[in-house]
């Protein structure tokens, strides 16, 4: 590959990644965003044999590097901007992000993560594309700090002349940064952040009265394809921004990658979901259940159990050949689900207990166990509305504005093949553009 057509260490825009997106942002019928963790200053480490040397320490090294990154956020000029460690606690850098992207048009959203951990996420929309209706903050008071904001925006310029006035065109969006996972006990404490993420939303959505809008979930969700989290996402209809584009599979999460971690690791972490409202979702509750379950199944497999094998660990000495509550729950603890502060509590080992319980006996019987335990990973994906499902001139449906993925592409290029470029310097993360195409569809209308 020439010269020219790589990612330089200054941080210019790769030319195959640029020419590939540009037309797309700039068509005014699209709207674009983009995910991008900047690495806090922070937490940018100098010199790996000297920990606590921090580019944080060196004014020159930390406001080149974001200036650079708005160099670039400012040239791609994406409709929707999601940062994730911001260095919210430097009020000089703050103060050239505000106007930068103030100047060139933006709307602002800062939301520092609890307990002055120093960084946390800005979300930017652009005035020309949205009118921002609310913003909202959440924090999930967890060990962790983390933090997501909420924006309910309506687009400003109708996406066509519509003979039906009441075609919705607003949008949720939703910037985070999940736990990273340090190391097995974190894993619940991460899936219960996406769920609470997930509650916060359709509490919104009730509390405001809405019918169903298309949802964008953007940010560093430390954790692949291959995840819990990614599973019960897609139980609950999101599908992967840049897979769709890319007509990726699940077994095709070994093509890409968006992090280099600091232990060397690179792998595929930050995402663009997309929920549209005419994808069928089951109720939030049981897709937790289902994702818990799952990953209790996971801890039973790691153990090298077969289905008989588990089915025995659980019952324990019980000579009914059933599980009771009380062997469920000290399963729960011997695979360490329970039992410290990251574990499940009461209420939610009931839920996942109600769920196992099928006959509601008091008992799982093998049958039981086979179908809500064993198989509990075989989440059944969101599918569209159509006509076997409602009928779209039926009185329960509306038209609504929904968006497909037109295009999507990651910087620097070569994380497009799996591969980091060791020349790149902006941040240790890769960052995600996708363009999204707004389509009418038709969808349930919310009943009181």
């Amino acid at each position: 590959m020439g010269r020219k057509n790589r990612t330089l260490n200054n941080g210019r825009l790769s030319r195959i990644g640029s020419y590939a997106i540009a037309s797309s942002i700039k068509d005014p019928s699209c709207i674009s965003c983009t995910t991008f963790n900047i690495l806090a200053p922070i937490y940018k480490r100098l010199n790996h044999e000297d920990p606590s040397c921090r580019e944080s320490d060196v004014k020159d090294d930390w406001m080149d590097r974001n200036q650079r990154i708005l160099n670039w956020l400012l040239c791609e000029r994406s409709s929707i901007i999601c940062l994730q460690e911001f260095w919210v606690g430097n009020e000089e850098l703050v103060n050239i992000y505000d106007k930068r992207l103030g100047d060139a048009g933006y709307i602002n959203f800062k939301l520092a993560r609890t307990n002055n951990r120093g960084d946390g996420l800005l979300t930017a929309v652009h005035k020309d594309y949205f009118k921002v209706i609310n913003h909202r903050e959440l924090l999930f008071n967890d060990f962790g700090d983390r933090v997501a904001q909420l924006l309910h925006v309506e687009l400003n310029v109708p996406i066509s002349q519509s003979r039906n006035s009441n075609v919705r065109q607003e949008l949720l969006i939703v910037n985070t940064h999940l736990l990273f996972p340090h190391d097995s006990s974190l894993c619940l404490e991460r899936l219960r952040q996406v769920y609470k993420i997930l509650q916060y939303v359709e509490s919104y959505q009730k509390e405001n009265k809405l019918n169903p809008l298309p949802i964008l979930l953007c940010g560093d969700w430390n954790g692949s394809k291959r995840g819990h989290i990614y599973k019960f996402l897609r139980s609950q209809g999101f599908v992967s921004s840049y897979d769709t584009a890319h007509h990726y599979t699940d077994a095709d999460a070994h093509k890409w990658v968006s992090h280099r971690n600091h232990r060397g690791n690179i792998c595929g972490v930050d995402f663009i979901w997309l929920l549209n409202p005419n994808r069928y979702r089951k109720l939030l509750k049981t897709s937790w259940s289902e994702a818990v379950l799952g990953m209790f199944k996971y801890h039973l497999r790691r153990a090298s159990l077969t289905e008989d094998d588990a089915f025995a660990f659980l019952k324990a000495d019980n000579d009914n050949d059933c599980i009771t509550y009380a062997d469920f729950c000290e399963a729960l603890r011997q695979l360490n689900l329970i039992g410290h502060c990251n574990g499940l509590s009461d209420e939610e080992i009931r839920e996942l207990w109600v769920q196992a319980d099928i006959d509601g006996n008091g008992a799982v019987d093998s049958k039981e166990f086979k179908q809500r335990i064993w198989n509990a990973s075989r989440f059944e994906q969101g599918v569209e509305v159509g006509d076997e499902v409602w009928d779209p001139f039926a009185n329960d449906m509306e038209q609504a504005i929904g968006f497909s993925v037109k295009n999507a592409v990651l910087f620097p290029t070569e994380v497009e093949k799996g591969m980091w470029p060791e020349d790149y310097s902006l941040s240790d993360h890769a960052r995600l553009t996708v363009v999204f195409s707004p389509m009418r569809m038709p969808c349930p209308r919310l009943t009181s």
